[in-house]
């Protein structure tokens, strides 16, 4: 009986300690683009990654999830490297999922300026409930 009182207080003394950085160390001027020669096509790119990554600003612990980005390009297209080191900086911030969707998309519409842009932030379950947030620009309500 003394072990298992002993393993609860060593438990609930368990604390997470992270780094959390604060959204302002995303920088959007980060991201690169490329000319692109097909201005008017209506071709849609179609970028994702399943190693998306942010803080819960809570619980401060690791959200991950899927991000899908589908867009019609204007005049400029994103370059992935710059991309990835792009979605690289939320990696310790402490965001909610909600805003992390919102903000991902107005800074990638500002960087290539696309007739349109789609972004589905799909969550990993945590706590045995599942997230999906999508955004759009423009948006349909406009």
């Amino acid at each position: 009986m003394q072990e298992l009182e002993s393993l609860r207080q060593k438990y609930n003394s368990l604390e997470w300690s992270t780094e959390e950085k604060e959204s302002s160390i995303i920088d959007p001027t980060i991201l690169l683009t490329f000319r692109y020669d097909y201005s008017g096509s209506d071709s849609t790119v179609v970028i994702d990654t399943d190693e998306f990554t942010a803080v819960c600003p809570w619980t401060h612990l690791p959200d991950f999830g899927r991000l899908i980005i589908t867009y019609v390009p204007s005049e400029l297209c994103l370059e992935l490297k710059s991309l990835k080191y792009y979605l690289l900086s939320y990696r310790d911030v402490g965001i909610v999922q909600e805003h992390a969707a919102n903000r991902i998309l107005k800074d990638l519409v500002e960087a290539c300026n696309p007739d349109s842009m789609n972004l589905i932030l799909d969550y990993k379950t945590r706590g045995g409930l599942h997230t999906v947030v999508t955004v759009n620009y423009p948006n349909p309500k406009d």
